[in-house]
């Protein structure tokens, strides 16, 4: 089996690759280990739309049948957001889902990966995974850092998620040489708020600079990808001084139950949610959607 044979283009995507039209790649744990059904589906659909509507075309990804979907219809998209026991893939285990024939979600390091594998360049998403706090004696670290030293797809996000140790996960995204750079603001964002208290090391004001600086890494050779940190809208923010409770409150119940490993990210997101009465969801998706406007605006500069 080829690689050809792996990738199953939605049929959007197949037009908007044989007329050169920017396309703009989605991750799907946001649909299987993010929100319910029907929320799930119905956010994953704002998404899409948001980006057509700002002229691109989005390619949701995830794993189904032995294949790489590059780009879900509506009929697989209600599939997936209803399906139990979908893995949760990162680099490790993309290829074992795809040989096994199992369903697959794509967090960020796998859609980086499948991306790549069909010449899409951007990539807009939540916030990526990082250094866990007590990394120092857990070890516990993201593939997504590495992913982006090695893939080169330009990543859009909300800056890390906040649950995070985020001055190390600078350090770790700097000694990969990967650029951070802070879009509109000087300061590095913690996604569910505009300020980290931490700043980034690139700034830059326009989505062409952005494109410019991807094709550049590229005439240079250099390998991996470059993170675009866009800080929630205003309106959308939960401030540090109100979200960082929450934090703290699910970093020590995760603690004391022992969550480890992959499931700690979905447990503390959950109990956030429920600790600030569902506001922490209703800012994720406004900064997934400000993300995917970016996102469209990038592809749209890269040509």
């Amino acid at each position: 089996m080829t690689l050809r044979d792996l990738l199953s283009f939605s049929p959007e995507v197949a037009h908007a690759r044989a007329e050169g039209l920017p396309i703009v790649a989605l991750e799907s744990t946001i649909i299987t280990h993010g929100m319910p059904f029907p929320q799930n589906v119905e956010t994953a659909k704002r998404v899409e739309a948001e980006i057509r509507a700002h002229g691109a075309v989005p390619a949701t990804i995830a794993i189904m049948g032995g294949r790489i979907l590059i780009g879900m219809t509506d009929g697989e998209l209600d599939r997936l957001g209803q399906a139990d026991h979908v893995a949760k893939l990162s680099r490790a285990d993309l290829a074992a889902c795809l040989a096994t024939g199992g369903t697959g979600a794509t967090t960020v390091a796998a859609t980086m990966i499948c991306a790549h594998l069909a010449g899409i360049r951007v990539f807009a998403t939540g916030g990526i995974g990082g250094v866990h706090r007590g990394a120092e004696t857990t070890f516990d670290i993201s593939a997504d850092l590495m992913e982006l030293a090695a893939t080169p797809v330009t990543v859009i996000a909300a800056g890390a998620k906040a649950i995070l140790d985020l001055p190390k996960t600078l350090e770790v995204l700097e000694t990969q040489g990967v650029p951070v750079i802070a879009f509109g603001q000087d300061e590095f964002p913690a996604f569910w708020s505009r300020s980290s208290g931490l700043k980034a090391s690139l700034r830059m004001d326009d989505p062409a600079q952005i494109a410019a600086a991807h094709q550049m890494r590229a005439r240079l050779g250099l390998p991996g990808g470059q993170l675009v940190a866009n800080p929630i809208p205003v309106e959308a923010e939960i401030p540090r001084d109100q979200i960082s409770p929450a934090i703290e409150a699910a970093l020590a119940e995760a603690a004391a139950q022992g969550i480890a490993a992959k499931a700690v990210t979905p447990f503390l997101l959950d109990r956030i949610l429920t600790l600030t009465e569902g506001r922490s969801l209703a800012s994720n998706i406004a900064l997934v959607l400000s993300n995917a406007r970016l996102g469209a605006a990038i592809a749209r500069a890269m040509g």
